[in-house]
């Protein structure tokens, strides 16, 4: 038997909030307007409060998905400089991660607002809604976009922006408008623009990249399909009715997951190689070993017995996983 799905979302690409998590908006059936933002009793400026509008341009930021974001550009910063940066280094990098990342997100709910649009969880999302308008939502992303770049290469280094502004056209270019609607491969070959935060991190704390860089970097690329299609098996569905050609959609569900479990494994070797060359040593090695095998354990208990909460388990426990790997990338770095 296969994961039975359910309508839920077309999510945006990379980190992914759990389904069934309450919509990045309010407002109901009654009150929605057109994803092309006609008019609308809920519409922007229109009955809602001053508060409910900032929180819905808040919602377009994507702010749970950028918290793991964030972490992994934090963890990196101290294993890139184990003495630890300087604090205005690090608040001006997390602010200029959240401006990036958030304007990727803005950016990513204009593209997708008609597909958004027409799935039950995401139609209140405030764009495909219509609380506030494509054009505004657009404007939004970009002037957040803008910002980050400006205020990373001001205040932190050229480099660090110059790889979240890679990032950012990666995510909105690459992925969400090329790859997305055309490959069930597209996390694979567009996984590379939700890296960067590392390479963010390590840029910002050192000025430069050397080759342990692209550890962080490569560890959250072969982390994201496995991370990604375990969310995609529960809202297969959608994609389907949306027209994404989606693994599950595409290959179907088994196929899926032996992929998953294929990436799991590649994960947790690449994930060993910081210790292979040095940069990393004890506690991190017995941390990625402890929470690889636990990994690889549940995409194979996925993989003999599917089912939905298999699935769901997989998914959020790669959430932790990720966390938790880098994490103890920077105590290690702190021994």
């Amino acid at each position: 038997m296969g994961v039975q799905t359910k309508r839920t979302s077309t999510p945006a690409p990379g980190i992914e909030i759990a389904p069934g998590a309450p919509g990045n908006g309010r407002g109901n059936g009654r009150h929605r307007t057109s994803a092309n933002g006609s008019s609308g009793s809920a519409h922007e400026g229109g009955g809602q409060t001053a508060m409910a509008t900032a929180k819905d341009y808040v919602a377009l930021t994507k702010p749970r998905i950028i918290s793991l974001l964030l972490l992994t550009t934090l963890a990196t910063m101290f294993v890139a400089d184990p003495a630890g940066p300087a604090l205005s280094t690090i608040l001006w990098t997390m602010l200029g991660g959240y401006l990036a990342a958030g304007g990727a997100g803005a950016i990513n709910h204009y593209i997708e607002r008609e597909r958004d649009a027409r799935v039950e969880r995401t139609n209140k999302r405030p764009i495909a809604s219509g609380r506030i308008s494509p054009a505004r939502g657009l404007a939004f992303g970009v002037a957040l976009g803008v910002a980050a770049i400006v205020q990373l290469a001001l205040t932190v280094n050229p480099l660090s922006a110059a790889l979240a502004a890679a990032g950012l056209l990666g995510y909105v270019f690459v992925y969400t408008l090329w790859l997305k609607p055309r490959t069930p491969q597209n996390i694979v070959l567009g996984g590379a623009a939700g890296a960067i935060p590392p390479l963010v991190g390590w840029a910002a704390a050192t000025g430069a990249l050397s080759a342990q860089a692209l550890w962080p970097f490569a560890i959250v690329f072969f982390w994201t399909p496995p991370h990604f299609w375990a969310l995609s098996l529960l809202i297969a569905d959608d994609y389907a009715k949306t027209g994404v050609p989606m693994l599950p959609v595409v290959r179907g569900e088994r196929a899926t997951r032996h992929q998953i479990l294929g990436y799991s494994a590649l994960l947790v070797a690449v994930s060993i190689g910081p210790v292979l060359t040095g940069l990393l040593g004890g506690f991190y090695l017995a941390c990625a070993v402890a929470l690889g095998l636990g990994f690889i354990a549940l995409a194979a208990m996925l993989l003999r017995n599917p089912s939905r909460p298999a699935a769901r388990r997989l998914y959020l426990s790669s959430l932790a996983y990720l966390a938790l790997l880098f994490v103890a990338m920077a105590v290690d770095r702190a021994l």
